[in-house]
């Protein structure tokens, strides 16, 4: 068991969480949550006895062996396989004194290694690494590679296969799966729900904490606190204790307001004097009841491209590859404005060599490719990253496409992605991997593009981030393709889905339900191939392939009725929040004795338009939703 007592712990003298206390029991898997900067790293740091506390107890057996994912790597010489090996320590340390004792014809000591190395799985631990290996899309041939062979996103892969693979009594596990695609986060997925492991997970990705935890350990405002269940779990029960927290607070607000009014009524008048005072001591002893905030600090959209042709960019027969090989033949695609089309498909099948080819950052082999006059392509992809000017700031990477726009107006633009005050200013090379996605986001998104092509956009970013990047992209007009692991974006911002398997790109007649299950079958296959499965999920997909016809045009139908809705939506909550808060005001007995007649005219007059705007909003929604009734379902 963990048990955090009275904790309290700070980064460079800034408190992070202040007299926490928590129990973590043996074998829960935890998910850890909250704000860039909260603590989250700063609490495993504290597990691994790397960060001391300030004050309080942190208590956990002292057997444990604890495994974390290293930060970095060197180019080490050593094979893939052996760098997995050797994470676990004691499995080396006896085979290293096996060795030894083998020289020196120690026969005792060679029989109570061997009973030691048989209890700990030695004999079967190439196999286990292997399978993790696998799990996290590496081949065969790659066992034998270098570490230093490795790009920088595989050796991140490695770090976590040696993380996994050394038997650890805990796991500590801080964004696992950045840089792998859905494949392996599939696998990742089945391996830690079935460790025995005490496992804390540190996740941006709601359906892998949903997943895979049963419990969430939030970071906010300096405190801890455990919620019992999944992300959405935890999500649910947040949004009711704000709720229930704002409920409190409007109705102290209510009483403090009487109180004052009392107060302010007789506190001249000697026969009211003492009950005065009493009201007012009775405001110093109120606990106070802070009002509920959860303001995202991100807020931006994508401008209206400056022209939407139709086709946006269209390919015929083309082929893609790199000049040792060819990777995808016969790619045959027209992009349109309002496609959104996600991409899936195992590793190194060629889902970013196709986004690449769409984005002309590599040579198109044979067939056609016509693109519209005013096509803008906005490419987002990890290498760009690199391109990045850590000497630069934020405002100093705006103002380099704009140098005419004044830098207040940079400025409010850098605001929406939380890039505020100093930070704006700052140069970039210490900024962390998610404040330079985010930048590099900002950069894209003031192009206003009419094309985007996006290779795992999420990688690095938060849950706010991510939630605020997927309303942009469900307004936006223009065209779409992505390569995303993180399924809640695939689910609400992807129209249609390709798969990229066998060198061939096709639609994939099915959700990311059915992906899952042929990513299963194919990896069954491997194992052993059965034929007829393969044959059977043909069979079913070929059965659907009408209904998607179909499906495809009822979605076209539904699509600009359901966006008009979400639209009317927000602006009624809006108007209705202006309203409310304006009625409110009329409401109060001292509202005509403190507003002027001019600024009461206008409040009212302005009352009286949201009225009517709130009316015609009302009226047009019904509308739209009686025209989406009257269509026949997508599902």
């Amino acid at each position: 068991m963990i048990a955090l007592r009275q904790v309290t712990f700070a980064r460079v003298g800034r408190p992070l969480v202040i007299d926490a206390s928590v129990q973590l029991h043996t074998g829960w898997k935890v998910g850890v949550v909250g704000a860039n900067g909260c603590g989250k790293s700063s609490l495993f740091a504290l597990l691994s006895n790397e960060l001391h506390a300030e004050s309080g107890d942190v208590e956990l057996p002292a057997s444990w062996h604890i495994a974390r994912v290293a930060q970095e790597t060197p180019a080490l010489p050593d094979s893939a396989l052996d760098f997995v090996l050797d994470g676990d320590v004691e499995l080396r340390r006896i085979e290293r004194e096996l060795r030894e004792a083998e020289a020196r014809n120690d026969g005792e000591a060679i029989g109570h290694l061997h009973d030691r190395y048989g209890e700990i799985g030695g004999y079967s631990a190439k196999a286990r690494v292997a399978e993790v290996l696998h799990g996290l899309g590496f081949t065969d041939a790659d066992f034998q590679r270098s570490v230093a062979e490795f790009s920088g996103g595989w050796r991140v892969r490695l770090n976590l296969a040696r993380a996994l693979s050394c038997r650890a009594d805990l796991l500590l596990l801080d964004e696992p799966t950045n840089h792998l695609d859905l494949d392996a986060v599939f696998w990742l997925e089945t391996w830690l729900k079935n460790t025995p492991a005490t496992l804390l997970l540190i996740s941006h990705d709601r359906d892998f904490l949903d997943a895979v935890v049963g419990q969430i350990l939030a970071i906010d405002l300096q405190r801890l606190s455990l919620t019992s269940g999944g992300y959405s779990d935890y999500e649910r029960a947040r949004a009711a204790r704000l709720a229930t927290q704002q409920s409190a607070y409007e109705a102290q607000q209510r009483e403090v307001a009487h109180l004052n009014s009392f107060i302010n009524r007789f506190r001249a008048q000697a026969t009211k004097a003492r009950q005065a005072q009493s009201r007012i001591k009775m405001l110093e002893r109120m606990e106070t009841v802070a009002a509920a905030h959860v303001d995202s600090p991100f807020h931006f959209a994508f401008g209206k491209p400056s022209a939407l042709p139709d086709p946006l960019l269209s390919i015929e027969k083309a082929s893609a590859g790199y000049v040792d090989r060819s990777i995808l033949d016969n790619i045959t695609m027209t992009l349109r404005p309002g496609c959104r089309i996600g991409l899936l498909g195992r590793n190194g099948a060629g889902k970013s060599t196709l986004i690449k080819l769409l984005a002309g950052a590599i040579e198109q082999q044979g067939g056609q490719r016509k693109e519209a006059k005013a096509l803008n392509i906005g490419y987002f992809a990890q290498h760009q990253l690199e391109q990045l000017r850590p000497d630069e700031s934020p405002l100093q990477h705006l103002a380099r496409l704009e140098p005419t726009t004044p830098e207040q107006e940079l400025r409010d633009y850098l605001g929406g992605f939380d890039f505020r005050g100093d930070m704006a200013s700052r140069a970039i090379e210490p900024f962390s991997g998610g404040e330079k996605s985010r930048l590099a986001l900002a950069l894209l998104i003031r192009t206003k593009p009419n094309l985007l092509l996006l290779d795992e956009p999420t990688n690095h970013l938060d849950l706010e981030m991510r939630e605020a990047l997927t309303f942009a992209l469900q307004d936006y007009e223009g065209g779409m393709v992505f390569v995303s692991h993180d399924r809640h974006l695939l689910r609400t911002c992807a129209d249609e889905l390709l798969l990229v398997a066998d060198g061939k790109v096709s639609e994939f007649d099915g959700d990311l339900d059915d992906y899952a299950a042929w990513l299963a079958a194919q990896r069954n296959a491997e194992k052993s191939p059965e034929p007829g499965v393969a044959a059977e999920k043909t069979e079913r997909l070929a059965q659907r392939a009408d209904a998607k016809a179909n499906r495809q045009a009822l979605l076209a139908q539904r699509r600009p009725l359901v966006k008009e809705i979400e639209q009317l939506e927000r602006k009624l909550a809006k108007w209705n929040e202006e309203k409310a808060a304006l009625d409110t005001q009329f409401a109060d007995p001292n509202f005509y004795a403190t507003v002027d007649r001019q600024k009461s005219e206008e409040m009212h007059k302005k009352a009286g338009l949201l009225g009517e705007q709130i009316d015609e909003a009302e009226m047009r929604w019904l509308e739209v939703h009686e025209a989406l009734e009257a269509l026949p379902s997508a599902d």
